[in-house]
């Protein structure tokens, strides 16, 4: 028996590079194989597929500090304002309007207020760090309200334009060239996100979220490694902001409000933390259950989604996903 889990553990440190490959590439396949599929059921919708992608890259962003680090926080919706708002001044008052280029902004301007946001929240721990994180979406969301030179106030920031992709591509009313842009930055964002959470810096993190004190006692820095992955938490919000901005060609203040973080964060147990899977999951059935029920129920589509949300955390607490992904490692340990 000791030889038979020896050789185990041994080939599966052989041939990781090659399946760790495998699952990436299945992960993307999963990922196209899906949009393909969305794009066939709703043909007529891809406005609202794509601000599933939009928001699916906030909920990815989310799952770096929450699921993977341990972080808690109810403000994230203000790395994704932050991402949105720099893309759409970009092209409203300097006249850019490159898409890939209001996406680096998006990028830079996400990945700034993820390191603004990251030297206030770490300062605290569990309680505090959720009321930091609070008053924080509130700032930025004041700040924006009150800069409205820039970002067009309560209004709304509008004379937002994207210059056709590749010169050829267009961004029309049907959506086509969005809703391709927007699988392609997630396709993107997945692959790397891949390699960063797996990555030795990934599993410091983990390490860090389940004893900071051992990681520590090691000799490294757990909170300059929370820092460095709410940066890139921030980069990655800022992706979804860039897209919510190029796509809709308008910047609301409701990007930046705390009640997109919440929702933001019940996607995320709704999916199921500490997976990319998850946020993509709960992303998209809690975004899609909420179009379906309030168009069929618009007086208690509200109450729809607190029964399904209370169903999940009673009976599937590792969220919907982590559920299913749990049960078969316990069928396939059994079959073994």
């Amino acid at each position: 028996m000791a030889a038979v889990m020896n050789s185990e553990r041994a080939l599966p440190a052989q041939a990781r590079p090659r399946r760790q490959a495998g699952r990436d590439l299945a992960g993307a396949a999963i990922i196209t194989a899906a949009a393909v599929i969305g794009y066939l059921l709703f043909p007529d919708n891809l406005a609202l597929l794509t601000r599933i992608v939009a928001v699916a890259l906030l909920v990815l962003s989310l799952d770096l500090v929450t699921g993977y680090c341990g972080i808690a926080t109810l403000g994230h919706a203000a790395l994704f304002g932050s991402g949105a708002y720099a893309a759409g001044i970009l092209s409203a008052h300097y006249g850019i309007t490159d898409p890939l280029l209001m996406t680096l902004a998006g990028i830079v301007g996400g990945a700034f207020a993820g390191l603004v946001s990251g030297v206030v929240i770490l300062r605290g721990h569990g309680l505090p760090q959720l009321v930091l994180s609070i008053a924080l979406v509130h700032l930025f969301h004041e700040f924006a309200n009150k800069a409205s030179s820039w970002t067009g106030g309560s209004d709304g920031l509008s004379g937002i334009s994207a210059d056709p992709f590749f010169g050829t591509f267009e961004f029309d009313l049907y959506g086509h060239t969005a809703y391709v842009f927007a699988i392609v930055l997630l396709l993107f964002v997945f692959v790397v996100l891949r390699l960063i959470v797996r990555s030795p810096f990934g599993m410091l993190c983990r390490g860090i979220k389940e004893d900071p004190v051992r990681i520590r006692a090691m000799g490294a820095s757990p909170k300059a490694a929370l820092l460095k992955m709410y940066v890139i938490s921030g980069a990655v919000a800022g992706v979804g902001g860039a897209l919510n901005a190029i796509t809709t060609q308008v910047v609301g203040l409701d990007s930046l409000s705390f009640t997109l973080s919440a929702e933001t964060l019940v996607m995320l147990v709704l999916g199921g933390t500490g997976s990319l899977f998850g946020a993509l999951s709960g992303t998209v059935i809690f975004m899609l259950f909420e179009d379906y029920v309030s168009a069929a129920s618009p007086f208690h589509w509200l109450t729809m989604v607190g029964v399904l949300l209370i169903a999940v955390v009673l009976f599937a607490p590792k969220g919907l996903y982590g559920s299913v992904a749990a049960f078969l490692s316990r069928r396939r340990e059994a079959g073994e």
